[in-house]
């Protein structure tokens, strides 16, 4: 079932036909027209929300989308791309599309001129072809940025304020992906931005382009710096790790997380107080990033943020949704059309939150702003141990293709898919015989259960276990104790894991396993109150999507695992444990009753 809560501006795309005002200043449930109930719930549930001035995007979670624009009476309409969608994202007058296959295509004004309503294939212009698999985009207003699997970041579109590195006057748009920065682990930019911050690995932050009033938080005011076009460090950062920074043109606003405060995070702002949209009733301008403070999240920790062009909306864990800044379009939901110059509570129609308030999410568009429900369900082995294989990062062999490209993979994931080690040696020959976009292919195949390319398929399954489920083979990764290499440390007893799979399973299990990715010590603490027994159904089903045969389940377990998905923020796959464990705690009772 979808539950949309949608205010603001109904116009630029209209969204609701049903209703002649162009404002909407009360939240109200958004519904899409002739909905099909007979769709199953994958097909119907929104993963995602773009929005800007001419379209707004809704991605559900089978993969398809669905677009609603300006300049069409045909509203809403499917976006016809082939491939599954993973993420979609808008800006000022382009769209862009990553897939599940890593590839990234885009239209709009900047993107094809020449035919503006035409989606073309962006990443396979990246010139080194090694480098084509996306793993993140991000829109700036007039510009779009791709993070490859290699951790590099390319823009594409305009670099008219220097956003992109370079110099304005030599380079003021391009149709083709720019390299900007190599090793990268985050993008951060807006829908009305025209500046950019980009996290590399060693959490420096860096920035450029428009910073007319201070929006890139260096120092430096509009009258020394307007246009910084050149990625430059962003120093005097305050303490704690970077969530998330929500770009507006004129203004930005950083999430930080430090385990030593309480609450844990906390809201920090820059740049141009215009309709308020720092959340601050202070001075006009702030060139470095200071905290946001109000008594509506004081005590309460933040889960996400999002910006529009210049209003902010806020979730929290005590399910308050706050909101501050420009509301000329009723954008923030108060019942009136009055610019909020402080935080301020958003009151909400009756809301399912029986449910977990980290299954409902926030999107700022264009004037306009959505909360949604969408219970993460994304998640399976498969689909992991694909995005495990375009993470560079973490390899440790690689392969020549025909025409010297390298090409990486896992040991540890080939030791146990091929039939024995000597196959690698075959599975290079075969690789330094196909073209780069084969190899993929191949690997792929061997990562996962599909057959991709049946004629690459039969020149491999003769070196692979091909009758083995790729589900059986993380059980047989389980199994092997001698290979685990990263200890989890709880009271009075430790556990060994593979490193590898906690990495691969580490977008499942962020709150736990997050760090691993950063941990240079192989070891890491567990402080939950997760009783030894339930934290053993974790492990297990963190290298098989299912419960142990042996376990018994209790009430206490229950009511544990409750708490721990929680704690863990545990994103749930299909099946979804929780409902797993009720489901044996229900069969284990009846089986009692009939005995």
């Amino acid at each position: 079932m979808n539950e949309i809560i949608f205010f603001g501006l109904n116009k630029y795309p209209k969204l609701f036909k049903n209703k002649s005002k162009k404002i909407i200043i009360k939240p109200i449930q958004f519904k899409f027209e002739n909905e099909n109930k007979n769709e199953n719930e994958n097909e119907k549930q929104i993963k995602q929300i773009s929005s800007s001035y001419f379209s707004t995007i809704f991605l559900f979670k089978n993969g398809k989308a669905i677009e609603y624009l300006e300049y069409s009476k045909q509203n809403p309409q499917k976006i016809q791309i082939e491939e599954n969608i993973q993420k979609v994202t808008v800006g000022f007058e382009d769209e862009a599309i990553l897939t599940i296959e890593g590839n990234v295509f885009a239209k709009g004004f900047n993107i094809n001129p020449k035919n503006r309503k035409k989606f073309i294939n962006i990443s396979s212009l990246i010139e080194d072809t090694n480098d084509r698999i996306i793993q993140d985009i991000v829109s700036g207003r007039n510009s779009i940025y791709l993070l490859t699997s290699n951790q590099n970041v390319y823009g594409i579109g305009s670099n008219h304020y220097g956003q992109f590195g370079f110099d304005s006057k030599t380079l003021k748009e391009t149709e083709k992906p720019i390299l900007m920065m190599k090793n990268v682990s985050k993008i951060f930019s807006g829908n009305s931005s025209e500046h950019i911050f980009l996290l590399n690995s060693n959490q420096e932050l860096f920035g450029c382009g428009y910073n007319y009033d201070g929006q890139l938080g260096l120092g430096k005011s509009r009258k020394e710096e307007k246009e910084i076009q050149n990625l430059t460090k962003i120093q005097n950062i305050p303490k704690g790790k970077i969530i998330d920074i929500q770009c507006g043109f004129n203004h930005s606003i950083m999430l930080i997380e430090d385990e030593n405060q309480n609450p844990k995070r906390k809201l920090y702002s820059c740049g141009y107080h215009q309709s308020n949209g720092l959340g601050k009733d202070e001075d006009e301008y702030t060139y470095e990033f200071t905290e946001i403070k109000s008594s509506l999240f004081e005590n309460d920790n933040i889960l996400e943020i999002s910006f529009g062009c210049d209003h902010t909306l806020i979730l929290t864990t005590n399910e308050k949704l706050i909101g501050f800044g420009y509301n000329e379009y009723g954008q923030l939901g108060t019942g009136d059309t009055k610019w909020q110059l402080i935080p301020i509570q958003i009151e909400l129609p009756k809301l399912r939150f029986n449910e977990e308030i980290s299954n409902y999410h926030i999107y700022c568009g264009y004037h306009k702003s959505f909360l949604y429900y969408s219970p993460p369900s994304f998640s399976n082995l498969e689909e992991d141990l694909i995005k495990l294989f375009r993470r560079k990062e973490f390899c440790n062999i690689s392969f020549k293709t025909e025409n010297g490209e390298i090409i990486e993979a896992h040991k540890l994931i080939l030791n146990y898919r091929l039939n024995d080690e000597n196959e690698i040696e075959k599975l290079q020959e075969i690789i330094s015989k196909k073209s780069i976009k084969e190899s993929n292919q191949i690997f792929e195949m061997i990562y996962s259960n599909r057959i991709i390319n049946p004629k690459l398929y039969f020149e491999i399954k003769e070196i692979i276990n091909s009758n083995e489920k790729i589900e059986e083979t993380i059980k047989r990764i389980y199994l092997n104790e001698n290979e685990k290499d990263f200890i989890i440390e709880r009271k009075e007893k430790q556990y060994k894991f593979h490193k590898l799979i906690l990495i691969m399973r580490s977008e499942l299990y962020r709150g736990m396993f997050l760090s691993v990715t950063e941990d240079t010590s192989n070891k890491v603490t567990d402080y939950s109150e997760l009783s030894n027994k339930s934290f053993e159904i974790f492990e297990y089903w963190i290298y098989s999507n299912q419960i142990k045969n042996e376990i018994e389940i209790t009430q206490e377990i229950i009511d544990e695992i409750q708490i721990g998905i929680d704690y863990f923020q545990l994103n749930q796959t299909n099946p979804n444990l929780f409902d797993l464990l009720i489901k044996k705690f229900n069969n284990q009772n009846q089986n009692q009753n009939q005995n």
